[in-house]
């Protein structure tokens, strides 16, 4: 009996121990659990960067070794969608993955992880209700009106979750499909189309001002609060930017961390299958709108490397960013690298091109209910018409079973680690001394570059945010004859060199080092 207790003991403890044993995506408790297990390992710093409004820890995790500020960094973000489970569980791996199978990694790289930046929207997918939410806890009068929250969702068919109603119209804008009866396509007014519904979310006009679901029970949207292009007045965007306790918190904290280089946001925004494109004329406008030519040219080759890497190819993977959002906000206002991918699409299916069609054929395909039956329902704000509940299961679009999510994080892990060893690396070739006499030596380095990245991104040139490249020579002032002591560039191209020379006097030898946190540092001393 006590060997049989003991064994038990052992096998649960080896399941509950196991991340990769859950049947689901996590709930909060068991990212905590993850992310406390992580914290114990000697390359882990933990740490709560605030609360949420719903009382959430916001964490980050620094991962590295030794001066862990003083190597080039990326950051990788998760959850900055409530709704993006996927992207939580992604970076979780990705962090398990970086201690227990990748340390080499880390003594030339440090990585910031983000795990989940909008910890009371993700709830939602646990919830007794379920549906895609992207607000905060914080109370939020969306229509703005007066009153918060007072025109929110409701299970109108009673099957716990959110999906849509379909209203008889003969002046509504949306028909059926014919690719997938199930699924509404707007009529097309110019190809004579007449509309036969009104589409609105599963609601009831709770304030009766003629609209649903305007004001909903949830507050502000991370993705939608930050700087870039900041959506003024819209709803899910919050009064300013910036203004929620999470977003100032995680902003503060990367201002602080000059050595990160690059960011890796998992999100609905995509350019990594296709990179973003340059405009000349949007590039020269005082709010630069545009990706920078140079940089443009390194999403480009960044991208050829995530779809060597990604055996799944995009479908209609068309978002390359919405205002407000993080991923753009960490190039145009942050000036970094910055690199998103939603880490999963549906896969595309022969002879569909609306996306709800396409992901159903591959639903059924697989023997997978991914839809909800359109069900009659009595409405009280439509007493004289018919009113019909149904659509694709909340999630679905943007989160896969949660048995395919392995295979997806091996190889975003894999793109990531490929992308850290492409960072900038500094190092000193071609010394030369030469003796001039009278107790005075000539000495000549080339810094160079290599790398397939340049030291700055252009954007991060322009701004003068990044910091620049510092030559300091080890000698004091009087043994400098010529050449300065300290000597700043602005940026170094990819495989590219600067050449400095000095004439000092004396013997013995001195020591010049180079660098800056994001890209590295490189010693090298000289015997005069």
């Amino acid at each position: 009996m006590r060997k049989f207790l003991l064994t038990g003991l052992l096998l649960g403890s080896l399941i509950c121990g196991n991340a990769f044993a859950q049947a689901d995506y996590p709930t909060g408790s068991q990212i905590t659990q993850r992310l406390q297990k992580l914290g114990g390992n000697a390359s882990v710093e933990l740490k709560s960067l605030t609360k949420t409004a719903g009382g959430k820890d916001i964490y980050v995790l620094k991962i590295g070794s030794g001066a862990k500020d003083e190597k080039p960094a990326i950051a990788v973000v998760g959850g900055v969608e409530g709704f993006h489970v996927l992207s939580v569980e992604l970076v979780l791996q990705f962090a398990e993955k970086l201690v227990t199978e990748n340390a080499a990694a880390l003594e030339k790289t440090t990585f910031y992880i983000f795990p989940n930046m909008s910890p009371d929207a993700y709830e939602q997918y646990h919830a007794a209700l379920k549906y895609e939410r992207r607000g905060n806890a914080v109370s939020m009068d969306h229509d703005r009106d007066g009153k918060a929250g007072e025109s929110g969702y409701s299970d109108l068919n009673g099957d716990g979750m959110i999906t849509w109603m379909r209203v008889e119209d003969p002046m509504g804008d949306w028909i059926a499909s014919i690719e997938d009866e199930r699924v509404l396509v707007k009529a097309d007014r110019a190809k004579g189309e007449a509309g036969k519904y009104s589409l609105y979310k599963e609601s009831k006009d709770d304030d009766k001002d003629g609209k649903f679901a305007e004001d909903l029970k949830e507050g502000v949207a991370f993705n939608k609060s930050l700087t870039y292009k900041f959506p003024v007045f819209e709803p899910f965007a919050g009064d300013l930017a910036v203004s929620q306790a999470e977003s100032r918190a995680m902003l503060d904290y990367l201002f602080e961390q000059w050595n990160i280089f690059a960011f890796v946001t998992f999100s609905p925004s995509n350019n990594l299958s296709s990179p973003l494109k340059y405009s000349a004329g949007d590039a020269k406008k005082r709010v630069v709108t545009s990706i920078l030519e140079k940089d443009q040219a390194i999403n480009a080759m960044v991208s050829e490397i995530y779809n060597e890497t990604v055996p799944a190819k995009a479908f209609q993977q068309t978002n390359q960013g919405t205002d407000g959002d993080f991923f753009q906000w960490a190039y145009f206002h942050f000036a970094r690298l910055s690199f998103s991918t939603p880490g999963y699409w549906t896969p595309e299916f022969k002879g569909k091109t609306n996306a709800e069609a396409n992901l159903l054929a591959w639903s059924d395909s697989l023997g997978q209910e991914s839809f909800v039956p359109w069900t009659e329902v009595k409405h009280p704000d439509f007493p004289n018409q018919k009113v019909e509940v149904g659509g694709i299961k909340p999630f679905l679009t943007t989160n896969p079973a949660f048995d395919k999510v392995d295979s997806i994080a091996i190889a975003q892990t894999t793109f990531i680690l490929k992308l850290a060893e492409i960072q900038p690396k500094l190092e000193f070739h071609n010394l030369k001394t030469e003796s001039l006499g009278n107790g005075l030596t000539r000495v000549t380095v080339d810094l160079y570059n290599n790398s397939p990245l340049p030291t700055h991104s252009e954007m991060g040139a322009r701004s003068r945010w990044l910091r620049k490249i510092r030559i300091d020579l080890d000698a004091s002032a009087d043994k400098i004859v010529s050449g300065d002591k300290i000597k700043l560039v602005d940026s170094i191209d990819a495989f590219g060199k600067e050449t400095f020379s000095w004439i000092v006097r004396g013997t013995g030898s001195v020591t010049i080092k180079a660098g800056a946190a994001h890209a590295g540092f490189a010693t090298q001393t000289v015997k005069l």
